[in-house]
């Protein structure tokens, strides 16, 4: 490896004459003008290569990549529009639902009001027979009592006649004297 090195070294000292001092390649005046030709050829083949080549194939990539962008949208407004149907489905039969959900409620209310209705004329016509009961029930209790009032009065009548002058009144004049009274 030092035989390369020291190799190395001597290439680099021995550099010919002719080629040192001189100044960077490209900016010497003997050679500008067959660089310039050179620059000008590989200009004019390269932008050959772009033009024919290259910009084609960015032009089919910018275009298949602005397809696909309007492909997707297309799809997106696709599903959006399915979405949305699918939306006014599920609104319509929600739509749907409640309006059975309120005729059965309705129905059953009108069930249960018709049943209440039947159940309290049922139970009105039940007090009614009652009610009447009570008044026959009444009534000859107050007719009996009404007996019982003037077999009591007469009684008290002949009582109070009898300690007051001191004898017996007639049976018949007491119970005619408390009829008169009685009737008014």
């Amino acid at each position: 490896m030092a035989e390369n090195l020291e190799k190395t070294i001597e290439s680099i000292e021995h550099v010919p004459a002719s080629e040192r001092g001189k100044g960077f390649p490209p900016f010497e005046k003997e050679t500008f003008a067959s660089q310039l030709l050179w620059f000008a050829i590989f200009f004019i083949a390269l932008y050959a290569v772009i033009a024919r080549l290259a910009i084609p194939q960015i032009g089919g990539v910018i275009a298949a990549r602005g397809q696909r962008v309007a492909d997707d949208l297309a799809e997106a407004n696709r599903f959006k529009e399915q979405s949305d149907a699918a939306l006014k489905a599920y609104e319509k039969s929600l739509a749907d639902a409640r309006g059975r959900a309120q005729a059965l409620a309705g129905e059953m209310r009108d069930k249960l009001n018709a049943e209440a209705e039947q159940s309290r004329r049922k139970l009105e016509a039940e007090l009614n027979a009652r009610l009447a009961e009570a008044e026959e029930i009444i009534a000859a209790t107050k007719t009996a009592a009404m007996a019982n009032v003037q077999g009591i009065a007469i009684d008290t009548a002949s009582a109070i006649v009898e300690r007051l002058i001191g004898t017996t009144p007639a049976d018949k004049t007491v119970e005619t004297a408390v009829a008169d009274v009685l009737k008014g």
